[in-house]
């Protein structure tokens, strides 16, 4: 088969590439990859949570209308099978609407997020689950965005989320599980922002706008991007004057401890009782945080009240958060809030949420700039059994099993060949150590072990070698 397709792609001339946004990973990146993942699978699971997964698809349905207009533009749709046109809206066609034509076209949309497919899995197996649900996913996703340094149109999500409990304790429990999960990863400089959509839906009330507040969330949450004067100009496009924005400045600009900006709210969010009551949201997942780390080894987090911080979704409903590391030029590499509303789009009325989400993606990029993953998240092959003839590939294959047997990840090279080839071979896979076999070693029964880096060879017996490569307990 390799042959039939070497010589198809010969034939067709066709050049092959990578869709944009998009990228292959080699067995070195995997290795990376699914370190990042079990290390903080781990802290997921320490915390309580257990793994679902969800398809890819879903029904558009299920996804159009979650992540305001902005996301809704993100979504990418999947024509419908066969002769997607003959079913075609023809008025839609004619006036080459694309967006009125989506809806007969197309009735399936790769995941946006895993969110959405989660408040979607909880509605549908609400009979089979036990309240709070606490679940894990970590799984790729689509978004048709602009490709940018850190920004994938596809990439993994880790999201842990939590459903069935109002307690402010899970949003404790994010901050530390942020906290440990990145130190664990080996990041030491990042930032745990934090805000509350009521605090947002206050300062829409008191300069008398409560319907404009998504278009000035989504104004706001750009700051870091635009500036002031940027989130000015979208501001008063969409629709405030500039005697609003002249309230909103002191208020998008504050600045101080985060008790400093909370006493500052209080007095500017007087008149507002769902602005008091996200401040009181905020002052209690502080409080709670500062309990769980009162006799904890964990160091404490660089936790920020953020004003600004909007998330720009439609279905965050309470506390939301951001992570972004200060040491890398890089957007926010986490992210997540409290949703009360969403499995309400799906008839499930009256079941709060709350979720957070790892960019593993991003994460990556970082580890690899600072140089933090370990040698061991490297790691592939340990021994290469050398294969000069059949008669040592017949003495190599005990030792082979053995190795294996004792967790040692063990390779012998699949057909005789000069020296120089396998050890080029050990080199390109950075194979650390190689077993040489030749008459001499058969007949003594003491074999050469080569480390690969030093150069250095010994003369071990089998024994000795699979003791001396075994993965210390």
């Amino acid at each position: 088969m390799p042959f039939t397709f070497c010589t198809f792609a010969a034939m067709s001339n066709i050049k092959p590439s990578l869709a944009k946004g998009t990228r292959d990973f080699s067995p070195q990146e995997m290795v990376k990859r699914n370190y990042i993942f079990d290390t903080i699978k781990k802290v997921f699971k320490k915390y309580g949570y257990a793994e679902i997964q969800t398809p890819a698809m879903e029904n558009l349905s299920t996804l159009t209308g979650k992540y305001g207009d902005e996301g809704d533009k993100l979504i990418f749709k999947i024509l419908n099978s066969g002769d997607y046109l003959s079913k075609a809206n023809t008025a839609h066609l004619s006036a080459m609407n694309s967006n009125a034509l989506i809806s007969s076209i197309s009735e399936k949309a790769l995941r946006y997020d895993l969110t959405v497919p989660f408040a979607r899995y909880v509605v549908m197996h609400q009979n089979d689950i036990a309240l709070p649900f606490k679940r894990f996913q970590v799984q790729p996703v689509w978004r048709a965005d602009r490709p940018q340094k850190g920004r994938y149109r596809e990439f993994y999500q880790c999201d842990v989320d939590v459903v069935g409990s109002e307690s402010l304790l899970n949003e404790a429990e994010f901050v530390l599980i942020y906290q440990e999960a990145l130190s664990n990863l080996g990041m030491t400089d990042f930032t745990i922002k934090i805000n509350n959509r009521k605090i947002l839906s206050g300062i829409a009330e008191i300069i008398g706008k409560p319907e404009l507040i998504v278009d000035m969330t989504v104004a706001i949450d750009k700051l870091d991007k635009i500036g002031f004067e940027g989130v000015t100009k979208e501001l008063i496009e969409r629709g405030f004057t500039d005697q609003d924005i002249d309230q909103l400045k002191p208020v998008i600009l504050l600045e101080g401890t985060n008790e400093e900006k909370l006493s500052s709210l209080k007095a500017v969010l007087a008149g507002s009782s769902v602005g008091l009551k996200g401040i009181e949201e905020i002052e209690t997942v502080f409080s709670y945080v500062n309990g769980l780390l009162s006799a904890s080894a964990l160091k404490k987090p660089d936790l920020e009240l953020d004003i600004t911080l909007a998330r720009g979704l439609n279905y965050y409903t309470g506390c939301i958060f951001e992570v972004k590391t200060n040491e890398v030029a890089m957007g926010s590499i986490c992210g997540g809030g409290r949703y009360d509303d969403l499995t309400g789009m799906f008839g499930l009325k009256g079941l709060t949420g709350v979720g957070i989400s790892f960019g593993a993606d991003r994460i990556y990029d970082v580890l690899q700039e600072l140089k933090l993953f370990p040698e061991s998240a490297a790691a592939g092959t340990k021994v290469l059994i050398s294969n000069f003839d059949r008669e040592a590939e017949l003495y190599a294959l005990p030792l082979l099993q053995q190795l294996r047997e004792a967790d040692v990840a063990a390779e012998l090279y699949p057909s005789s060949a000069k020296l120089k080839k396998q050890m080029s071979y050990a080199d390109d896979k950075s194979i650390p150590y190689v077993v040489l076999i030749g008459s001499d070693e058969m007949q003594s029964g003491i074999l050469t072990l080569k480390n690969m880096h030093s150069g250095e060879q010994q003369k071990l017996s089998q024994e000795a070698i699979v003791a001396l490569l075994k993965p210390q307990q």
